[in-house]
């Protein structure tokens, strides 16, 4: 089922074009009609080679190239012998609505894509997925994906997906997977346990995140670094006081990234007297 650039969806069979808005009214009324059987008749479910394909065909090998020096792909960087596409996150997005039906079966394959753009489809797919609401297809999604990390191998990768599937699974359960994951050799697993608290910030659900960056204050990576002040950050957004005493604790010790990423929206005054170490 070869499927254009434009999205339309092109049925061999039948020579006929539809429109996506088309395909959704259609889709629609075969449910309603429960008549499933004519549906995937007229409607089969695309592959991972027809999403493949169409990813590939929208590749801009001038972006591929800039997108490979700044995801670090290059020899001894934390991304070595990764594959760019040049595909931008909005055509992703728009391409994860599009196939927003594609069983998860496939979308799962398409997670161990050689190329980033693809793997970072699949895992916007899942994040959307998770949203619908359907706890089971949750929970299924999270086992996959924490089985999986080692292809969640960069920072956008985990920032796009760690908070809603991870975190958004752990809302009303035991942390402790967190905390595991934040033991982990793999630089992703512990990005992942430091991202997946933002989903919990926001309902000001506030403990571990102060929990979890405390234990990665002695973390080496620049990554962690950035990750841990950027939650210290959203930390603030909801309680400042809460924020500034975990600072005052521990800004002495905090790596200056970490640090500088964490008070970015303190007042001037403040944020010259924690570089300075004046508080």
């Amino acid at each position: 089922m070869p499927i254009s650039q434009a999205g339309v969806i092109r049925q061999s069979s039948t020579k006929q074009r539809y429109t996506r808005k088309s395909l959704v009214i259609n889709r629609s009324l075969a449910k309603n009609l429960k008549d499933t059987d004519v549906f995937r008749n007229l409607y089969p479910m695309p592959t991972l080679k027809d999403i493949q394909s169409h990813m590939r065909s929208l590749a801009n090998p001038t972006i591929a190239e800039h997108s490979k020096r700044f995801f670090k792909t290059g020899k001894g960087e934390y991304a070595e012998g990764d594959k760019c596409l040049g595909v931008r996150v909005p055509v992703t997005r728009g391409l994860a609505k599009q196939y927003q039906d594609t069983p998860l079966t496939v979308v799962f394959k398409l997670l161990e894509s050689e190329f980033h753009e693809e793997r970072q489809l699949s895992l916007i797919m899942m994040v959307n997925r998770c949203k619908n609401g359907d706890p089971k297809v949750h929970k299924t999604i999270y086992d996959h994906y924490l089985a999986n990390t080692h292809w969640v191998n960069n920072w956008d990768l985990v920032d796009c997906s760690a908070h809603s599937i991870v975190g958004g699974y752990l809302m009303n359960r035991n942390r402790r997977p967190l905390y595991k994951l934040a033991k982990s050799d793999l630089l992703w697993d512990r990005r992942i346990s430091m991202v997946a608290t933002w989903i919990f910030i926001r309902e000001n659900d506030l403990d571990d995140v102060i929990k979890l960056a405390t234990i990665h204050l002695k973390d080496t990576h620049d990554l962690m670094h950035k990750a841990v002040g950027w939650m210290l950050r959203e930390l603030g957004k909801k309680n400042l006081d809460l924020e500034t005493k975990f600072l005052d604790e521990h800004y002495r010790e905090m790596p200056r990234t970490m640090l500088r990423y964490a008070i970015e929206k303190y007042p001037e005054k403040d944020r010259q007297a924690y570089l300075k170490g004046l508080r």
